[in-house]
């Protein structure tokens, strides 16, 4: 494995070196253009500094912006049990030193992707979407094929690209930005012929550099992609419940145009952006139905398993997997399906998950009663009971103690919080005021007097 992930890493400084080249030639010769014949090495310093300055902000909590990007929210192991005992299964599976954040974005997008700097700070985001469809077995490959990019450094690797790929985009906006506001006429740079293919050559620096750019970055996407994949059944199994779990996915490719879909595109299992499957060179993953005939092809889960159903998919000439790797162990057992799967009882849990995640966030605490309704109860709710509106039962809602965590501070009264999942307290006055896990304000003010009541904790 270690081969596989050092070969990987080999071919990924050679495109980072190739999009860094990418980057110095517009570089030169927009400095060329702005400051004559010896403005070219201030153009190589500029677009270097450029670079660093996108690096460090990325390297520094590039994971966060690509997390608030798509508007994902940390969760608890409380808030879906399923997902993080799925997370937690295959981080021991891969042999990581530390289970990686779970994110959860409400969209009906079925999608995941890995983001972060190393194995200690990855994160695992996933969609509401996605969570309410898939089986276990199903949710069980998805998460396994991301903690594959996390294992394989994959998302270090992303993390350069993308900042490779927006300094080379951005050097060319400046020099097409130079071309239409007349930098050729303020140009120091010799003769009006000298200009002139000066000019040319700063036109097709500025046009061809982010596309040779974006093609080294898709290309060596794509590949890593199947080694992912390769790794998900080696961690599961069960090669069959990523096969169904990307059918399920690419149903619903191309739903919503999202711009932060389209920015992040390569870094999802399957791309968000419709038709992208049939764009030649400029795809950004595989062709679905033929990393789904490779999964299905695999006698086995091994990594010998998947070469060979790669080989058989792609021919015999084809190579996806090292020989070191493929040699280093036979045929792996495949394990059966998980006995829930696909049963109503899964399907009604799925549900239950994706919904009380977001119920929680949004102030309510939710009650399961014995005859299967979910009954909502709205934070601050009053009384110390509730009846289902379906069969009637009574059940009761939690309580504090009264005056319970509340203290006099210099601007008033305050209340500390015991926990970060539901908690409140009762107001002298006698009013109960419930904190739902979701609810991050710095006070609030008691409906029963009136009271501003700050929040710590």
């Amino acid at each position: 494995m270690w081969q596989a992930i050092r070969d990987n890493s080999r071919r990924s400084r050679w495109v980072i070196l190739l999009m860094g080249l990418l980057l110095l030639i517009p570089g030169a010769l927009l400095g060329r253009v702005l400051f004559g014949p010896g403005g070219g090495a201030w153009g190589v310093v500029g677009a270097g500094a450029i670079w660093a300055a996108l690096l460090t902000i990325t390297l520094r909590g590039g994971e966060q912006l690509v997390l608030s990007t798509v508007g994902a929210r940390e969760i608890r192991k409380e808030d879906a049990p399923r997902l993080w005992n799925v997370v937690e299964e295959m981080t021991i599976a891969a042999g990581l030193p530390k289970v990686p954040r779970v994110y959860l974005i409400d969209s009906y997008m079925q999608n995941a992707f890995a983001t972060g700097r190393s194995p200690e700070t990855a994160a695992i985001v996933v969609t509401d979407g996605l969570l309410r469809r898939m089986t276990r077995d199903e949710l069980q490959g998805v998460v396994a094929h991301e903690i594959g990019h996390v294992r394989n450094y994959d998302i270090r690797f992303m993390t350069v690209a993308v900042v490779m790929l927006g300094s080379v985009t951005l050097l060319a906006d400046t020099c097409r930005r130079v071309l239409w506001f007349g930098g050729g006429r303020r140009s120091r740079a010799g003769g009006p012929q000298a200009q002139a293919a000066l000019m040319v050559l700063l036109f097709l620096a500025a046009v061809l550099a982010p596309l040779f750019a974006q093609l080294l970055y898709l290309a060596c996407s794509r590949q890593r992609e199947f080694l992912a994949d390769a790794s998900a059944a080696r961690f599961t199994r069960y090669p069959e419940g990523l096969a169904s779990a990307l059918e399920k996915i690419a149903e619903r490719v191309g739903v919503t145009q999202e711009d932060s879909q389209r920015a992040l595109a390569p870094m999802y299992i399957v791309s968000p952006l419709a038709g992208a499957s049939g764009l030649g060179l400029f795809r950004t993953h595989p062709r679905t139905e033929e990393r789904v005939r490779i999964l299905r092809s695999m006698a086995g889960a091994g990594w010998v398993d998947y070469e060979r159903a790669f080989r058989q998919v792609q021919g015999a000439a084809s190579r996806c997997l090292d020989a070191g790797l493929v040699g280093s162990e036979g045929t792996v057992a495949l394990r059966p399906p998980s006995a829930e799967a696909g049963t109503r009882e899964d399907a009604l849990e799925r549900g239950r998950e994706a919904v009380g995640v977001f119920e929680r966030d949004l102030g309510f605490l939710p009650i399961l009663c014995e005859c299967g309704l979910r009954v909502r109860v709205p934070e601050r709710f009053p009384r110390d009971a509730i009846h289902c509106p379906r069969c009637g039962r009574a059940h009761r809602v939690p309580q504090p103690e009264p005056g319970a965590g509340v203290t006099s501070g210099s601007d008033g009264p305050v209340y500390r919080r015991r926990s970060e999942g539901w908690d409140g307290f009762r107001c002298s006055c006698g009013r109960v005021n419930q904190l739902s896990p979701g609810l991050r304000v710095p006070s609030i003010r008691c409906k029963g007097c009136g009271k501003q009541i700050r929040i710590e904790g």
